[in-house]
């Protein structure tokens, strides 16, 4: 027994010592592991890219011809709930004193037009201070739309001041945005029920931009026989954007308004039927001119062609003129689903692209 004593004795003086030389030595990091470990990716969701026009022209009066097109762009998230939010505004106007027109007439949205537009420092709605810029204000609708529904937005409530319709809620208007919001609500609220929003999956960070491009060529003056005919057409895009500048989902939509005016400057008519992607088979392509497909049918198609691809490249695809003098896509596969002219389609995109943030 004391033998075992002994024994266990022993060992306990030589853990002793061994311990104090521990104690006394510098500690060695831990031998490299043979692979590196890997950090889990990051969750990849899928979300939706919507968008909505809503136009007008009762602006126009004599001697004034003008079109009003809201564009709202929303990327949404598996709960229908906003993720990003984008609007702008093609506001056209045209002096047809005498029934002139101009067919060169060039055109910039509000967002482009930014300090240029001249809202700044007019007293605002409420009468108790001065609006921001109108590109300030539309920015922070944007923001207060981060986070709701399509339903929520199109609930919002508004007041009437000084003749407009602006936000109930105290924290839109703390934010700056105390101009007329009907608009806005209405094309965001369209947006986020796009019967033809597009898909994408990520898990990284993107974002979101809108575009407008506009021109009036097909415009003619008045005329002894004829009213003029005033067409400000615009094309509108929606371009979700990864960090290498890569388009993840794009939309593309146009307008056709007509407004006549007489040889004395009156405006005689307004004539607007919806968007070519709202319009659908009604549009016509195929009933009327024999195409391979509706516009809005082709007009998918190409922006799914742009998935992948950055705003330079969108903008150096390739084209050909047809046997009609159109300019449409070189490349074969694309030519297949999309037969009509791409360029304002390649422009607007790639400008959407160009602006998201």
């Amino acid at each position: 027994m004391k033998n075992i004593k002994r024994l266990i004795a022993s060992a306990l003086v030589a853990c002793s010592m061994l311990a104090l030389v521990g104690c006394g030595a510098k500690e060695e990091a831990p031998a490299a592991s043979a692979a590196p470990v890997e950090t889990p990716a990051a969750t990849e969701a899928e979300y939706k890219l919507g968008m909505g026009v809503v136009l007008s022209t009762a602006s126009s009066k004599e001697n004034n011809a003008q079109v009003d097109a809201t564009v709202a762009a929303v990327v949404l998230d598996d709960a229908g709930k906003i993720v990003l939010c984008r609007v702008d505004v093609a506001q056209n106007k045209m002096d047809v004193t005498g029934g002139a027109v101009d067919t060169a007439k060039t055109f910039k949205t509000k967002m482009e037009l930014g300090a240029d537009y001249g809202m700044a420092g007019i007293v605002d709605n409420n009468g108790d201070g001065v609006m921001l810029e109108w590109d300030a204000q539309a920015k922070a609708f944007e923001e207060y739309a981060v986070g709701k529904t399509g339903a929520e937005i199109a609930a919002m409530e508004t007041q009437e001041a000084n003749g407009h319709l602006i936000a109930v809620d105290e924290a839109l208007l703390a934010a700056g945005c105390s101009m007329q919001i009907t608009d806005f609500v209405e094309a965001v609220s369209k947006a986020c029920e796009d019967a033809n929003a597009v898909s994408f999956k990520t898990a990284d960070a993107f974002t979101l931009g809108v575009a407008a491009v506009s021109e009036a060529s097909e415009s003619t003056a008045a005329s002894a026989e004829a009213d003029a005919s005033v067409k400000m057409y615009s094309e509108f895009g929606a371009a979700v954007v990864a960090a290498d500048g890569k388009i993840l989902a794009a939309l593309n939509d146009a307008t056709q308004p007509k407004i006549t005016v007489s040889v004395d400057g009156a405006i005689v008519e307004a004539s607007y039927k919806g968007t070519k992607r709202e319009l659908g088979p009604d549009y016509g392509m195929v009933a009327y001119g024999a195409a391979i497909a509706e516009w809005d049918a082709q007009s998918a198609a190409f922006s799914a062609y742009t998935v992948g691809k950055t705003a330079a490249e969108v903008r150096a695809i390739e084209t050909k003129e047809n046997d009609h003098g159109y300019i449409v896509p070189a490349d074969e596969t694309l030519y297949a689903s999309c037969t009509m002219q791409i360029t304002g389609m390649m422009e607007v995109i790639a400008r959407a692209a160009d602006y998201a943030r």
